[in-house]
């Protein structure tokens, strides 16, 4: 593997390959990677600065990543898809969002930020492989940088992943197509949505549509592919009881068994001067959720200081079916099919 220290698009676009997400329109190309639905002239970039217009084609990143990592599956986070795991999780440079607020800013904004470096290595799709299995993960995710966005690169490494017996997923900021997830699904086992906010001006001001996103959620759900969700709790931002009510409420008008996730923010990137969030605020947020009648919500990036919320619990008889201390699943009382062992619940998932 060849590494390389370079933060410039000339030297990433050198590895790219013909997109599949693009139609030709009046002489420019329009890209259906993401909902942002770009119409490229000759030589112009995307929203996402990685995807672009080259003689009458769409070129699209290929054949690198930025970061490759065997993490627990609990990181991502997943905590219904094959828990106690690892998974090895790669990503590439680029983000069709600027959140100010962003904890992976050094890749997604690589190519917007001049303060942003990308370091990236070559890398083909079978190498990628021969490591998940040389280290014993169970999965691969395409994450840390918008997997949407790259998704011809994500695709070839899931089909041959799915070959070797790999489950395959993606942590996604949701602002997709339903064309990107058709895409992607026969090779998908596993979406993560960032829903970070349920008001449309502040999602604008991220750089993109609410509405865009909830629908990512709702065609990921339909389409019977596992989803789990995110929020990522900012106080003074999206930690509001009526919008996070109004989020609950959402998520379980598709289901209540549909995790979600709420995490603790930490000051990084460009919002270096916002409190963290506390144990408190992670605990009452998670007590508006149940409220909602959510059955499955945890808290994130507070491990050991918000009472029982990182465990699963059976919502039938409440027995704890899986322990968790931060990523790390240190327990599991569930049948390998996905089982309370007291009460025979069935609990939501993918477990094998």
């Amino acid at each position: 593997m060849e590494k390389s220290l370079n933060n410039s698009i000339e030297e990433l676009e050198k590895l790219t390959a013909r997109g599949d997400l693009f139609i030709n329109e009046n002489g420019k190309v329009r890209c259906y990677a993401c909902a942002h639905r770009c119409l490229l002239a000759e030589g112009k970039h995307g929203v996402c600065k990685v995807r672009f217009n080259f003689s009458g084609e769409l070129r699209v990143p290929f054949g690198y990543v930025v970061g490759c990592y065997c993490d627990p599956i609990e990181k991502k986070p997943f905590y219904h898809f094959l828990p106690g795991t690892s998974a090895l999780t790669f990503g590439m440079a680029g983000c069709n969002f600027h959140c100010p607020f962003c904890q992976n800013w050094i890749t997604s904004q690589a190519l917007k930020d001049k303060n942003s470096e990308v370091i990236f290595e070559k890398v083909t799709p079978e190498q990628l492989i021969r490591f998940a299995k040389k280290t014993g993960c169970k999965s691969i995710v395409s994450s840390y940088n918008e997997p949407l966005i790259t998704a011809e690169w994500a695709k070839t490494i899931f089909q041959l992943a799915t070959t070797e017996g790999l489950k395959c997923a993606i942590v996604s900021n949701g602002y997709g197509t339903p064309e990107v997830i058709s895409y992607l699904k026969p090779y998908l086992n596993a979406v993560k949505i960032d829903l970070k906010t349920f008001d449309d001006k502040k999602y604008r001001k991220l750089g993109g549509v609410l509405n865009h996103v909830t629908s990512t959620i709702s065609t990921v759900f339909k389409e019977n592919i596992w989803l789990e969700i995110v929020t990522l709790i900012i106080p003074g931002f999206n930690d509001d009881q009526t919008e996070l009510r109004e989020m609950a409420r959402f998520i379980a008008s598709l289901s209540k068994k549909i995790p979600w996730h709420l995490t603790a923010f930490h000051p990084d990137y460009l919002m270096l001067d916002n409190r963290r969030t506390r144990p408190s605020d992670l605990i009452r947020a998670v007590h508006i959720a149940m409220d909602e009648g959510l059955e499955f919500v945890y808290t994130g990036n507070l491990p050991g200081q918000t009472q029982d919320f990182e465990n699963t619990q059976c919502p039938r008889c409440k027995t704890t079916l899986i322990k968790r201390l931060g990523f790390h699943a240190i327990k599991m009382n569930l049948s390998e099919g996905g089982t309370c062992q007291v009460c025979n619940e069935k609990i939501p998932g993918v477990w094998k």
